[in-house]
C-alpha cells in the first residue's frame, strides 16, 4: 500500500529513538545534583540554548497544525511570529538581566518577592496545567502523523493511542535520565533534523506547485491564501488586530513568565550569552514559521480542485500534511521527514517535562511541604515528577483525538492557563502590592472573565438561553481569551492598588 513505512523508514525511526535514549543515559553521569537536572550547571553554550529555546517554540504544533491553518485559511499566524521582535527586545532589556543577577531558577519566585505567596502559587499551578495541555496537543499531533502510515484507514483510534504512549514513553525516559543537559543537547540534534526535514518538504512542494504551464500555486494566489487577514476593526474574527493582540500577549508570557524559556536562558554561563540565546532562537523561529505557512499554502494548491484531490479519509486540515508525506515522499526520505516531525514533538515535550518537575519541586514541595529537603532527595523527586507529568500529559493527549482542530485547541489552552500568569508579571513589573484578599479578588476577576470568554460562546448561548439573554455571549475570537484574562487581572489589580493609595492619604 502506498504510504506505508518501509523497513528502511522503520529502521530510521528505531535508530532515532535509540539515539535519544542513549543520549539520556550518557548525560545521566553528569546529572548528579538537582541544579544540574534543572539548569545543567549553567554550562550550556549560547548557541545551544538558543536552539533549545527555538525548539520550545517550534513543535509538532508548528509542523502539522501551522500548515493546517494556512491550508484552511491564510497566513495570519505569521503576525504572531513577527510580534516576537519587539517582545524579545523587552525581555532582553528588562527580564533576562534581572533573572540572571538574582540567580532565579523558578521564575515564579519573582512573583512571591513582588506580590506575595498567592501570586507564586497561582502562576505555578497555571503553568503546570498549561504544560500538560501543551504536551497533550503535541503528542496527539505526532501520533496522528504516524498513524497515517500504519493504519490502512488513515489511523484508527487504537493505533493512535499506542503511538501516543510509545512517543511519550521514549521522551520520559531520556528526560528523566539526563535532566536539562540531555534536554538541550537532544534539542540541538533534533533542531537540525527538524530544519532539514521542513526545508526538504518545502522544496518538494515548490517543484510540484510552481512549475509547468499552469502552476498549481496560481489557485492559492487567486484564493487569497497569502493574506494576513482582514483589517476590519473587529475582535470577533481572526483579523490582523486579533493576531496582534494575541502575538504580543502570548510572546510576552513566553519570554517573561514561562519557566520553559526562562530555565533555558538561565542555563548559560553569563547574562550576555543569555541575551544572545534569545536572539538566536528568534532569528531561526521567524523564518521557520514562514516556511511552515508556505507548506500549508502549497498543500492547498496541490490538493485543490484541479489538483490531485484528497481521499474521504482525510477529514481535517491537520491530516493533510501527514497524508502528503505518506503518499508523495519516497522511501527513506519519508522516514527522515517523519523523524523530523517526531524531533519537533520530543524537543518540546522534554522541555515541558523538565520544567514542570522544576516548578513542582521549587514552588510547591520545597516551598510548602519539605523546605529543608536535601539535594539527593530533591533530585529523586525531580525524576518522579518528570514521570508523573509525562503520564498525565500522555493521557490528556488521548482525549485530543476527538478535538476538531489542534491549533485552535492549543490557542485556547494557552489563553485559559496563560492569561492570568502574564497579568501577574505585569503587575509585578509595575511594583503593585496587594494583600492576599485583594490578590484573590484580582485572580477571581481574571478567572471569571476567562470562564465567560471560554464557555459563553454565541453558539452555546443561542442554544440554551432565551433571545433576551443573547447579549451575555462572548463574541471575541477564541485566541484572545488569554488577553481578556490578562486585561481583567490588570484592571482589578490596578484598581485595588489605587484604592490602597487613597486609604493611606
Amino acid at each position: 500500500m502506498q504510504g506505508r513505512l518501509s523497513a528502511v523508514d522503520v529502521g530510521i525511526l528505531a535508530a532515532y529513538a535509540a539515539i535519544l535514549v542513549a543520549m539520556g543515559w550518557y548525560y545521566r553521569r553528569k546529572c548528579r545534583t538537582s541544579e544540574q537536572f534543572m539548569v545543567a550547571g549553567h554550562g550550556i553554550p549560547a548557541w545551544a540554548a538558543g536552539l533549545a529555546v527555538m525548539s520550545a517554540y517550534t513543535s509538532s504544533i508548528s509542523y502539522i497544525a501551522t500548515p493546517a491553518q494556512a491550508y484552511d485559511t491564510n497566513w495570519h499566524p505569521i503576525i504572531f511570529s513577527l510580534c516576537i521582535i519587539p517582545v524579545a527586545w523587552i525581555a532582553c532589556r528588562y527580564a533576562v538581566g534581572y533573572y540572571r543577577r538574582t540567580q532565579i531558577i523558578s521564575v515564579y519566585s519573582f512573583l512571591e518577592q513582588r506580590l506575595g505567596t498567592w501570586g507564586r502559587v497561582y502562576a505555578a499551578l497555571s503553568f503546570l496545567l498549561y504544560m500538560i495541555g501543551r504536551v497533550a496537543v503535541i503528542l496527539y499531533l505526532v501520533g496522528l502523523l504516524l498513524s497515517t502510515f500504519i493504519a490502512s484507514d488513515g489511523g484508527g483510534h487504537r493505533t493512535l493511542i499506542i503511538l501516543i504512549v510509545a512517543i511519550g514513553t521514549v521522551t520520559i525516559i531520556y528526560t528523566l535520565l539526563g535532566g536539562m543537559e540531555a534536554v538541550i543537547w537532544t534539542d540541538v540534534m533534533q533542531s537540525a533534523v527538524m530544519i532539514g526535514g521542513i526545508i526538504f518538504c518545502a522544496a518538494v512542494l515548490t517543484r510540484d506547485t510552481i512549475t509547468g504551464n499552469e502552476p498549481l500555486m496560481a489557485r492559492a494566489v487567486a484564493d487569497h491564501k497569502f493574506s494576513l487577514g482582514s483589517l476590519r476593526p473587529s475582535l470577533a474574527d481572526r483579523t490582523v488586530w486579533v493576531m496582534l493582540i494575541f502575538g504580543v500577549t502570548e510572546n510576552l508570557r513566553n519570554l517573561l513568565a514561562d519557566q520553559n524559556f526562562v530555565q533555558k536562558y538561565c542555563s548559560v554561563p553569563t547574562e550576555a550569552k543569555a541575551r544572545r540565546s534569545v536572539w538566536i532562537a528568534m532569528g531561526i523561529y521567524i523564518p521557520l514559521t514562514a516556511i511552515f505557512l508556505y507548506i500549508g499554502t502549497a498543500l492547498y494548491a496541490f490538493y485543490a480542485p484541479g489538483g490531485r484531490g484528497l481521499p474521504d479519509t482525510v477529514t481535517k486540515a491537520d491530516q493533510v500534511f501527514p497524508y502528503f508525506i505518506a503518499t508523495q515522499l519516497p522511501v527513506g526520505l519519508r522516514g527522515l521527514v517523519v523523524a523530523a516531525i517526531i524531533a519537533a514533538a520530543m524537543s518540546t515535550v522534554d522541555s515541558a517535562l523538565n520544567c514542570s518537575a522544576t516548578v513542582y519541586l521549587l514552588d510547591f514541595h520545597k516551598r510548602f511541604i519539605r523546605p529543608g529537603l536535601d539535594d539527593r532527595r530533591s533530585l529523586r523527586l525531580l525524576r518522579i515528577a518528570t514521570v508523573i507529568t509525562g503520564i498525565i500529559g500522555t493521557a490528556a493527549a488521548m482525549l485530543m483525538i476527538w478535538a476538531r482542530g489542534a491549533l485552535d485547541v492549543w490557542w485556547q489552552i494557552s489563553g485559559i492557563f496563560g492569561g492570568g500568569i502574564l497579568g501577574l508579571f505585569l503587575l509585578s513589573l509595575m511594583k503593585i502590592r496587594l494583600s492576599l484578599r485583594q490578590g484573590l479578588m484580582a485572580i477571581v476577576a481574571a478567572v471569571a472573565t476567562i470562564a465567560w470568554a471560554t464557555f459563553l460562546r454565541p453558539e452555546f448561548v443561542e442554544a440554551h438561553f432565551p433571545p433576551s439573554m443573547y447579549w451575555v455571549a462572548c463574541r471575541l475570537d477564541k485566541v484572545i481569551i488569554g488577553a481578556t484574562g490578562t486585561a481583567a487581572l490588570l484592571i482589578a489589580g490596578i484598581a485595588l492598588h489605587v484604592r490602597n493609595l487613597k486609604r493611606k492619604t
